[in-house]
């Protein structure tokens, strides 16, 4: 206070918005985007990235409420249990013959043998194939290679799952290969043999069936008044006469809705890892399962509250007796859904307050504070694994590059077709994006970004599928926010491929929660709103050219 008694300004306090975190500014003001009065920034957690600290205004306008999970109680029973091992039934596979032809050579011959994926298994004489590469060979000669007539003759032998190695022998060679081998489609153990030596099979039929035992089932059988204390996640204690003294680990995966008649049995199946074959089928097991809570519904937290990205799930849990309003990321391990929400293996306890209406806005309001988010995990956090975006620029090969590239070119006409509101323009350029994302191969990159593709790829094509099939825009745009998402976070790791791109926000989207994507020119064209708010949004970050690597 100065001496007229008025009050001096700190000149080290800065003003925010508390809808727009990233608003910063040394004086009082409105903000340019919604035009709410300024207020001083809360200080007091700069130390704690996974703590959000909102003002009142702004948890009245993001319409934040909580619910309380579990009460805490609960006595553990302990529910033996017998039963057998079983193969996973996701597994198992049937390798078939892509082409037709006989049986010439069988390089696995009974069952049992465990094969590798790429391993041969049967060499064929097949006359299609022979007739096939004539007719490649033939239309070389008459039309050149780079004609239709032979490229039609290729597709044919593509058809049939051969490599592009092979065509290439052929048009090299210009001899014509009588015999080709059938190689594993997937890894297992050879549990049927269905053909012969000298047996000719036709495009389709089944030659083996694999099982892969690295994963197998423990189906356990439980009585009727065990049923009231058995959860699906609850912990599983798992011993057999292979392996006497020691304690395998699981939980509860599926519960049988079907109850046996004879036994008045139900059966239980809980998935064991198995990386060296020491359990197998039919082999017995005794199980300890360990109830969740008796007679009582485990620990659940509502869907509304639980965020996802990718393989992560993360919930807001208020911080209780704070003397002003905070909310702390958390990541939490689910285990399957049930009707009123997620059963909770970690990460939550009983009592504890979580964000059930407003998550999205808080998680928007962490990513501008550069704090603990959904997509940010780079800051320091006590206890909680941290998680950095490798920078694999330099490690992509060429075919790599051109392929990602020609993935952002398709991801940007999906952003146009936002833009322009068109549900079946959305739809055929997400399809046209999913079979861009199926034609990259990064196997020529190194292993570390082979790694790093295999991870995003699956997120990024369940998205965009997602899109191609939605009815309605709101539920295409919505999925094309967590599409951008990951694409932002690829872009930063692989680079923007042969163009600059632009990193956008809009603050407004999804009911003031906010929304990025990714555009190739600075002009704003907002995809969440189109026509009704064209420009609205704002430049957040560029990536250039040069930060990619160019062939």
């Amino acid at each position: 206070m100065d001496a007229a008694g008025g009050i001096t300004k700190d000149a080290a306090t800065e003003y925010t918005c508390s809808m727009h975190p990233q608003i910063r500014q040394s004086e009082p003001g409105i903000c340019p985007l919604c035009e709410m009065d300024l207020t001083p920034v809360e200080s007091g957690n700069e130390d704690q990235p996974t703590l959000l600290v909102m003002t009142d205004e702004a948890i009245r306008l993001a319409q934040i409420q909580t619910t309380r999970v579990g009460s805490g109680t609960g006595s553990g029973k302990r529910i033996s249990l017998s039963g057998k091992i079983m193969a996973d039934e996701r597994r198992i596979t049937v390798q078939t013959a892509h082409i037709p032809g006989r049986i010439e050579h069988l390089s696995v011959a009974f069952t049992g043998e465990q094969v590798k994926k790429g391993q041969p298994l049967a060499r064929l004489y097949s006359p299609a194939l022979i007739n096939a590469q004539r007719e490649l060979l033939e239309a070389i000669r008459l039309k050149g290679g780079n004609s239709e007539l032979a490229e039609a003759a290729r597709t044919r032998i593509r058809y049939w799952k051969l490599p592009e190695d092979f065509i290439q022998k052929v048009e090299q060679t210009g001899q014509v290969q009588k015999e080709v081998w059938v190689k594993a489609d997937q890894s297992g153990v050879v549990s049927a043999r269905k053909v012969a030596l000298g047996d000719y099979v036709e495009e389709g039929m089944p030659l083996f069936e694999l099982t892969d035992l690295r994963r197998v089932w423990a189906l356990l059988e439980a009585y009727e008044s065990d049923l009231p204390h058995i959860r699906v996640g609850d912990a599983v204690e798992i011993t057999t006469p292979a392996a006497p003294g020691k304690l395998y680990k699981a939980r509860v995966a599926f519960i049988d809705p079907l109850l046996d008649a004879e036994s008045r049995t139900v059966a239980i199946r809980a998935e064991l890892e198995n990386p060296v074959g020491l359990f197998k089928p039919e082999m017995f097991v005794q199980a300890t399962l360990v109830a969740s809570r008796a007679g009582k519904s485990a620990l659940i937290v509502p869907k509304s509250a639980v965020l996802w990205t990718g393989k992560r799930s993360v919930v807001y849990v208020k911080v209780p007796n704070a003397p002003v309003p905070s909310f702390e990321f958390r990541e939490v391990e689910l285990a399957d859904a049930t009707h009123s929400g997620y059963l909770v293996l970690s990460g939550l306890e009983a009592g504890e307050e979580v964000v059930t209406e407003g998550a999205f806005a808080i998680d928007a309001a962490a990513q501008l504070n550069n704090q603990a988010s959904m997509i940010n995990r780079m800051v320091s956090q006590d206890g909680m694994p941290q998680e950095t975006i490798p920078d694999l620029k330099a490690f992509a090969d060429k075919t790599f590059f051109k392929q990602w590239s020609e993935v952002i070119r398709n991801y940007l006409l999906l952003k146009d077709a936002m833009v322009a509101t068109k549900l079946t323009s959305g739809q055929k350029a997400a399809d046209a994006l999913v079979k861009s994302l199926n034609q990259v191969d990064p196997s020529g990159s190194t292993l570390e970004l082979q790694a790093f593709w295999e991870n995003q790829v699956g997120s990024m094509k369940a998205h965009t599928r997602n899109i191609a099939e939605a009815s309605m825009m709101e539920i295409q745009r919505k999925q094309f926010f967590f599409l951008s998402e990951l694409v932002i976070r690829n872009v930063r790791s692989l680079g923007s491929g042969d163009q600059p791109l632009f990193l956008q926000h809009c603050p407004m989207a999804f009911n003031n929660q906010g929304g990025d994507w990714v555009s190739a020119q600075r002009q704003i064209m907002n995809p969440y709103f189109g026509d009704e708010m064209l420009h609205c949004g704002i430049v957040k970050d560029s990536f250039l050219v040069l930060n990619s690597v160019i062939y």
